[in-house]
């Protein structure tokens, strides 16, 4: 992607955006791995990625994106501020599908293989969703951003995305996002070729 020639603000974006991607497959693979009753294992990796999920993306780059390159954006040009308007309702969406997703992972782990496919619905919605919104960022507010938002614009923005750090870091290693992130994609079963 030509994106990635202007700004470290738009690196750490895609990178996060990649981050989330991957939680997301692997969420896929656990969901659809649960129906051969690998059970308490793929519950605990499930609840893993939606804690990081709700931890990171919801609480430190959704307001980012939100605070620093919509708001920018819409102060330049008028062109956009539907697209981050909508993107906005989406952040606050994607915080709902999270907490209902934990819901329905935790009525599975509380009465069984009967409440699978529901959690597996949710799991297949939310990526779908995530999916849709991912390509709106990527597809019209980056491209935008590079278009009109000027130096000091991008001064500012890089600095706070450049400040994003893991909420954790000052924690002890094992509540550490970053070990987290790497323990989910270590654990994640192997996609299917």
């Amino acid at each position: 992607m030509e994106l990635a020639t202007r700004s470290s603000a738009i690196q750490v974006i895609l990178s996060e955006h990649r981050r989330l991607t991957s939680i997301v497959s692997g969420m896929l693979r656990v969901v659809d791995g649960m129906t051969s009753g690998s059970g308490p294992r793929s519950a605990m990796l499930m609840r893993a990625m939606l804690y990081y999920i709700s931890e990171f993306p919801e609480q430190v780059h959704h307001p980012k994106e939100e605070q620093y390159l919509f708001a920018r954006l819409r102060e330049r040009s008028e062109q956009f501020d539907a697209v981050t308007g909508e993107l906005a309702r989406q952040h606050e969406d994607g915080r709902l599908r999270v907490h209902a997703l934990e819901r329905a992972l935790r009525r599975y782990e509380l009465a069984g293989a009967d409440l699978l496919p529901a959690l597996r619905d949710g799991v297949y919605g939310y990526a779908d969703f995530y999916a849709s919104h991912r390509h709106l960022e990527e597809s019209v507010i980056l491209p935008g951003a590079q278009r009109y938002l000027t130096v000091s614009d991008w001064v500012e923005i890089d600095e706070a995305f450049a400040a994003n750090r893991d909420p954790f870091e000052s924690l002890e290693t094992e509540d550490n996002l970053n070990d987290l992130y790497r323990l989910i994609v270590q654990t994640m079963p192997e996609a299917q070729a």
